[in-house]
């Protein structure tokens, strides 16, 4: 890559064009990414596809409207055809009193983005090291007796270099690394087929679990959902499984948005203050944290990311801001602006973790008595001003604080706000992701069945 193409100088080269353009300021984000994915069926090579290349973006103010554009050309006569329609665009759109960028005191400076460990230093894997490991994740799967056929065993890698810069001085650049492998295994003939997956996706390849576990572990969760039945309507507890219980970690995040709060399209709008979780828990984002997905030093309107509270013993202590959603609510961005290339800037979290509790995910199994433990759900219906909560799931069913058999075809309902106060949590997060956070029993959900 030359001195001109590199991520860097292509921001300055943007900046440069949207000044020249007759933009008031502007910032411009430029990603030269590699991704090369492996898919094998029946032990041979189905699919084999590398993509390379290089995007940018830029976002322009001309007082306060602003325009995005974005494109995948970086000849400079491009980047000033972009920066001019970017600017006819801002003086089109509609003032935002809230718009602009920060001011210098608020960028981030002197960080250290090889503390947070966001790129795997080893080589780009061979194609022929992704398919030996599509290729054993789907030879384990096919040798759990039971499995008829599997799915799709797939491979992947990807790398990509950041840089964002703006016209209010900042500039910062990071690479990132992915390296995953999955398996989805079928059981069943017909009608009475059922599927379930495995999968890991990691920043280091050395950390990535092998194949074979991932292929075995796929076949075993399929073979546990064979001849499902629906339970009985009623309210019954729910235990959402470490797989899946994220997502109502995720509700609450939702709720919590500023891009949400400050529309007043919130169940949880005016809730700051207030206890949302059990006392016992809390719900901590650190974006610093080491070989983590979400990690990242500075956010996408460069201010410092930062370690933050967002629920403390129970108590709601913070939304979750940008710099324009700030300025609404009156208050200070907290350092979660998201960008692609070709969008605008909106509030998006960290990495996440929730408390963990003191028993172990079997304990709350023999504590139910009669109830579902969730591993899968479809769609969902959340009411974003009530938090009225309701989702089609798959699972097992616990009679006398045992699995009997598996269920299917059953709606969950609550309200979120009830939920979220009731949970008990396990001990069985995995560290290593984004998002931690152990399975979570909640009590007396309605549970449509037969």
């Amino acid at each position: 890559m030359s001195d001109t193409q590199t991520p860097q100088a292509l921001t300055e080269a943007l900046l440069d064009a949207a000044a020249k353009a007759g933009a008031d300021a502007a910032d411009a984000i430029a990603i030269d990414g590699t991704a090369v994915s492996i898919d094998v069926r029946g032990g041979a090579l189905e699919q084999a596809e590398r993509a390379e290349g290089v995007d940018i973006g830029m976002r322009v103010f001309v007082g306060r409207r602003s325009a995005n554009v974005s494109a995948s050309d970086t000849r400079p006569e491009t980047m000033a055809a972009m920066a001019m329609r970017a600017v006819a665009m801002a003086r089109e759109a509609p003032e935002d009193p809230h718009a602009g960028l920060a001011s210098p005191d608020q960028l981030a400076r002197d960080w250290d983005a090889a503390a947070i460990e966001m790129a795997d230093p080893a080589p780009e894997p061979a194609p022929a090291a992704l398919e030996d490991d599509a290729r054993a994740a789907e030879a384990a799967a096919q040798a759990v007796a039971g499995i008829s056929q599997v799915q799709s065993a797939s491979a992947a890698y990807s790398a990509r270099q950041v840089h964002l810069a703006a016209s209010n001085g900042f500039s910062g650049g990071y690479a990132r690394t992915s390296r995953s492998t999955s398996c989805v295994a079928i059981a069943g003939e017909g009608l009475g087929m059922e599927r379930d997956y495995d999968g890991d996706s990691r920043i280091f390849q050395s950390d990535l679990r092998s194949p074979d576990e991932i292929g075995r572990t796929a076949a075993e969760r399929t073979l546990q959902r064979v001849n499902p039945r629906k339970p009985k309507t009623g309210a019954y507890p729910v235990l959402f499984d470490e797989r899946i219980s994220a997502s109502l970690i995720g509700h609450l995040m939702a709720a919590i948005s500023g891009g949400a709060v400050a529309r007043g399209a919130s169940w949880l709008r005016g809730a700051m203050g207030e206890a949302v979780l059990p006392d016992a828990l809390s719900l901590i984002e650190d974006p610093l944290r080491a070989r983590a997905t979400a990690s990242r030093p500075f956010d996408a309107e460069g201010l410092p990311t930062r370690r933050r509270a967002i629920v403390e013993n129970g108590v709601l202590k913070s939304w979750t801001l940008d710099l324009a959603n700030a300025r609404k609510l009156g208050l200070e961005s907290t350092g979660n602006a998201a960008r692609s290339v070709s969008g605008g800037v909106s509030p998006t979290p960290w990495n996440l973790t929730l408390s963990q509790g003191a028993q172990s995910r079997d304990d709350l199994v023999a504590e139910m008595g009669t109830g579902l433990i969730v591993t899968s759900m479809i769609g969902a219906t959340i009411n974003p001003n009530t938090g009225d909560y309701s989702r089609g799931a798959a699972g097992l069913w616990v009679e006398n604080g045992e699995v009997i058999h598996p269920v299917s075809g059953v709606t969950i309902a609550g309200n979120l706000r009830q939920m979220l106060r009731s949970l008990t949590p396990a001990d069985d997060a995995r560290p290593w992701l984004s998002r931690v956070v152990p399975s979570l029993l909640v009590e007396g959900l309605t549970l449509a069945g037969d």
